[in-house]
């Protein structure tokens, strides 16, 4: 395996994580790591625009599967359709993973869910309940503690890689992230305040590292209706009433779950069924 800190003129690590009491580690990253295949590359930086950005520069320049970047912060970090993921330096977790699997495009977004099941694994890992709502955010007490940005690479009707890219509200406090989300950030929340302790930043990347490894093993051996049962089993949605709001339209109705495909399916209230593909999606009730 080989290990990487990356410095230069756009990415240097900065002093301050020399300082930090709980500064992101390679090392103790690997010491704590169980993974065929995932974290074979790890670069970590002090400061990127986004781990998604890097990885993907990374990705077209030839990198492996399982490659990871690892930030302490991002001045740009981003969660689903187009939103700002604020990303304070040195309190949380900002990753993102390369795969490359031998699918095609329309199986991306099953494959996806590999990593909102690694995140809630890990999260349970701390003795906490969490669930995931569609298509890849991950609640604790109904508060979002982390979120997943699926970027995917096609050549005609290959898919060249697949970036997986998560931002984990560790140790932010509450009152940063509403004095920097505003409304957004009330329903917002980090696994600091949940458990009353402070998370081992360091330990909680590789547990997510080693079950996202996990979750790619059982993606290869049993295919995208074994990954869709597990989701089933933490699905926060589905016999809930919801507020969907697509690009054009906004509708209420009721989450009946998630079909084969990865979309969402939701029963409006004049009883059509409709598939969502990339709206946003809020529980009423």
């Amino acid at each position: 395996m080989n290990v990487s800190r990356i410095r230069g003129r756009d990415t240097p690590v900065p002093t301050e994580v020399s300082i930090l009491q709980d500064a992101l580690s390679i090392e103790l990253i690997r010491r704590q790591l169980s993974a065929q295949a995932v974290g074979r590359q790890i670069y970590l930086f002090g400061e990127v625009t986004s781990t998604n950005e890097v990885l993907r520069n990374l990705a077209k320049a030839g990198a492996r599967e399982g490659t990871v970047v690892l930030a302490e912060g991002q001045t740009a970090g981003r969660g689903r359709l187009g939103k700002t993921w604020f990303s304070p330096f040195g309190v949380n977790l900002y990753a993102s993973v390369l795969f490359r699997p031998a699918i095609g495009p329309t199986e991306a977004p099953v494959f996806s869910f590999i990593a909102s099941l690694a995140l809630a694994d890990a999260i349970r890992a701390l003795g906490l309940a969490a669930a995931i709502k569609w298509p890849n955010d991950v609640l604790v007490e109904r508060k979002k503690v982390a979120g997943v940005l699926a970027e995917v690479a096609t050549s005609d009707d290959r898919l060249d890689y697949v970036m997986l890219g998560v931002g984990v509200n560790l140790n932010v406090e509450r009152k940063a992230l509403v004095a920097a989300l505003g409304e957004a950030g009330r329903a917002a929340g980090s696994l600091r305040d949940v458990a009353g302790k402070a998370i081992d930043r360091n330990a909680f990347a590789a547990s997510f590292l080693s079950f996202l490894d996990e979750w790619l093993l059982v993606y290869r051996d049993r295919g995208g209706a074994a990954l869709l049962s597990a989701w089933r089993d933490r699905d926060i949605l589905t016999g809930r009433r919801v507020q969907v709001r697509e690009e054009r339209i906004t509708f209420d109705g009721k989450a009946l779950g998630v079909h084969a495909d990865g979309q969402l399916v939701v029963e409006d209230s004049k009883g059509l069924t409709r598939k969502v593909v990339s709206g946003e999606v809020r529980l009423l009730d």
